[in-house]
């Protein structure tokens, strides 16, 4: 198994018997969970971050993964933190959305939170990627955002991405969003217009489709596709913590 990254772990934030997943995105690492965990567990919610398969260690054992192996591992985080909270509500960041969508569908969630989720990704290099079987061993450049302030240091990510896992990202975007009509749970949405990762409509497209009753749309405008680390972070941290009061059962 290869090393993890410095400041890449999984963390896990002791609180109440309130869980909290947080699930970060694609080729990110739980760094870019950390402050929002923090908020939450000063709330007093137990909080769990689990990192993704092949995520925070090296490109090349990322290219051997695909949607499942990082399913699996929300999967296992949901689990550890079942055994230990009465409830759980799981938050997830871009493709950490998308699978906190499905994790809901599939367990026992009181609420799911989405940041930045993904429906249509904005790149249009997406829809010239060469086929699966061509695309071992090729990456593509990853462009970093810069933050001004101490969230700099929690942005740990790859500087390339494996074009073979953008075909395995664009196939659990395509699974959760046929089925979200099966998504009943109490869903919180948040989105920014700013967002040059994914097309800010992916917000509307959830919303529209999930066949929640209790559900909510909240825009922001500053803000780029890391919405846990960017200028409106404290706004989303409280949103979510007053949606996740208002929700409980």
């Amino acid at each position: 198994m290869a090393a993890i990254l410095d400041g890449a772990e999984p963390f896990i934030l002791s609180g109440d018997k309130r869980g909290v997943l947080l699930v970060h995105g694609f080729t990110g690492t739980p760094a870019e969970m950390f402050l929002l965990g923090k908020h939450l567990n000063e709330q007093g919610y137990t909080v769990l971050a689990p990192r993704l398969c092949g995520h925070g260690t090296n490109l090349e054992e990322m290219a051997n993964t695909d949607w499942e192996n990082w399913y699996h591992s929300v999967c296992d985080g949901y689990h550890l933190l079942k055994n230990i909270c009465d409830e759980v509500d799981v938050v997830g960041l871009s493709m950490g959305g998308i699978l906190s969508l499905k994790l809901a569908m599939e367990y026992e969630v009181n609420t799911v939170v989405t940041l930045s989720a993904p429906i249509h990704v904005a790149n249009r290099g997406v829809e010239l990627l060469p086929p699966i079987e061509e695309c071992t061993g090729k990456y593509v450049p990853k462009k970093r955002r810069k933050f001004t302030d101490v969230a700099q240091q929690y942005c740990i990510t790859y500087d390339r991405t494996p074009i073979v896992c953008v075909h395995h990202l664009l196939n659990v975007i395509k699974s959760v969003s046929a089925d979200l009509r099966n998504l009943k749970n109490q869903v919180l949405i948040v989105q920014s217009t700013n967002d040059h990762t994914v097309v800010a409509d992916s917000a509307t497209f959830i919303y529209d489709h999930v066949g929640s009753k209790k559900k909510e749309l909240f825009w922001l405008n500053q803000s780029g596709h890391l919405v846990t680390l960017d200028v409106e972070k404290e706004k989303v941290f409280e949103k979510i913590v007053n949606f996740l009061k208002e929700s409980v059962k």
